[in-house]
């Protein structure tokens, strides 16, 4: 449990770090300022902003920070869900519980269902505890399989202007 809190400390001060030389992505709250202090979220407080939120669809998305530079959510998925890309955003997905097949890269192959999908001829992973995944921006990705469950630390940064 120590580990994991460090693991969630770290990526929350890497992000920071990174978000704070990027472009603001859309309006919203300011970033605090140079010389502020960091963000600090407990292994406790993160699941019991979780055990608040409300579940769609076999996912749970609690809020933990956001502001024009970054979001960092906590995700709990009990089924998988339609591959999706996001214009713009870069992810970084940090697994704390449970394991699962993700997909990425490749194409989103829409299936009968409205946003419901698939990926073809993407790089397929099994996932666990402790592992960590970069989705660069307007890359696909799906969780096509979930273990039981998973639940992992999700933050969002504006991808660098080429």
């Amino acid at each position: 449990m120590t580990k994991t809190i460090s693991a969630i400390t770290l990526a929350l001060v890497l992000v920071a770090a990174i978000a704070a030389a990027q472009e603001p992505a859309r309006p919203a709250a300011a970033a605090p300022p140079a010389g502020s202090p960091a963000t600090y979220k407990s292994e406790k407080e993160l699941l019991e902003v979780l055990a608040k939120a409300t579940a769609r669809g076999g996912m749970t998305t609690s809020n933990i920070a956001a502001n024009d530079q970054y979001s960092i959510n906590i995700v709990h998925r009990d089924k998988p869900a339609g591959a999706i890309a996001h214009p713009g955003n870069t992810e970084l997905h940090y697994i704390t519980e449970g394991a699962g097949t993700i997909v990425t890269g490749g194409t989103i192959v829409r299936g009968a269902t409205a946003g419901a999908g698939t990926i073809e001829n993407g790089v397929t992973r099994r996932v666990t505890k402790g592992d960590v995944v970069i989705v660069p921006a307007n890359t696909p990705h799906w969780y096509k399989e979930v273990e039981g469950a998973i639940t992992y630390l999700e933050v969002r940064w504006l991808a660098p202007v080429k």
